[in-house]
């Protein structure tokens, strides 16, 4: 090739990578975290919507350490996206979008009618009436168990509706000492997260909130759980590495139970579509009610929410996104391919056809 048609063709190329930088930044971004394939989920519905708004939109599918650990920091330095995927509401305190300007009465009545209003004020800078998303999915906290490790250990599984965090306990320690002589089996486990252990704690008779209405961690109850984790631990009867491993923030044991190295796994509803797909015909498992105890039968009820930020240069094209995502065919749709339990008020009546193989 002459040396003046190189120089042309990488020109071209230049080009052609310019304008690609310059859509991606003209495009709003969307930063999304998944259990499964909500983000998925989301791409494919936002492609549908560019094609009728040509509304260019970036999905930006991230690990959720990515939400729950960097983009608080960096929403707080002026570096948001123009929307997320989150959990912790009270992170992004004071720098939500406001939809409300962008929609019209319909729309607005449509959001109030559909979703708790604490919910929705959660996702305000003043707990108002604004309306900076909605959330597009419930979960609650909860255990699975390995069915088949406790036949081939022949015990008895305790009682699901009356069995407390001590029965289990026992019960899979019993597995575990019947079959660790063979492979590596781990009675019990918990994720590395205050939000998986609160269940337990509050099922033990803690309290969390204070007669002044304070947040409070030192009761009976939460001492109770504490001190369960630690024998856990003592006796070896728990992998080591979730909760004594390097690193800080969340710290989950689900590889474990998907690799059939642990009887009982504590985490929740939103790991089941991961559970089946990675486990599929390896062996029988269940989830179980939570354990009771003196303060009855409990997870921690939570969820996930599409939110925009203040600082969006985008404000009509997120307000237009955040209410095409919000539409109820597109909830329904979402439900029923994520398998999630919907937040959604009227496709909760109308149902969803859950697509499950």
């Amino acid at each position: 090739m002459k040396p003046q048609y190189r120089v042309l063709l990488l020109l071209a190329v230049l080009a052609m990578t310019i304008s690609s930088a310059t859509f991606a930044q003209d495009a709003v971004t969307f930063r999304c975290y998944q259990d499964n394939i909500e983000c998925e989920v989301y791409a494919d519905q936002l492609a549908r919507f560019t094609e009728e708004t040509g509304i260019a939109v970036n999905v930006v599918t991230v690990p959720y350490a990515n939400i729950d650990e960097q983009l608080p920091i960096q929403v707080e330095a002026g570096e948001a996206p123009d929307m997320a995927r989150i959990t912790n509401f009270g992170a992004f305190a004071g720098h939500y979008f406001d939809a409300t300007p962008y929609l019209d009465d319909e729309a607005i009545a449509y959001w109030h009618d559909n979703y708790p209003a604490p919910i929705l004020a959660a996702m305000t800078n003043d707990g108002g009436d604004g309306l900076g998303g909605f959330p597009d999915a419930f979960t609650s906290t909860g255990p699975f168990v390995n069915v088949t490790l406790f036949e081939l250990a022949e015990v008895e599984m305790p009682d699901l509706e009356t069995a407390t965090w001590e029965d289990w306990t026992e019960a899979t320690a019993l597995v575990q000492e019947a079959l660790s002589s063979d492979v590596t089996i781990y009675a019990i486990s918990v994720d590395r997260t205050g939000h998986r252990v609160a269940g337990p704690a509050m099922s033990m008779g803690a309290t969390l909130i204070n007669e002044d209405g304070d947040f409070t961690i030192d009761t009976p109850g939460f001492r109770a759980m504490a001190e369960m984790l630690n024998d856990w631990h003592v006796r070896g009867i728990t992998p080591a590495d979730v909760w004594l491993g390097s690193g800080g923030g969340v710290a989950a044991a689900i590889d474990y139970f998907i690799n059939g190295e642990l009887v009982l796994y504590m985490s929740g509803s939103w790991q089941i579509n991961r559970l089946a797909a990675d486990i599929g015909t390896n062996f029988d498992w269940i989830a179980i009610p939570n354990p009771t105890g003196e303060g009855g039968s409990t997870g921690v009820a939570g969820g996930a929410a599409v939110v925009g930020f203040a600082s969006t240069q985008h404000p009509e094209e997120v307000a237009q996104i955040l209410a095409y995502l919000n539409a109820p065919e597109n909830v329904s749709e979402f439900a029923a391919r994520t398998t999630a339990l919907t937040a959604n008020l009227t496709v909760a009546e109308q149902g969803s056809e859950y697509e499950i193989e």
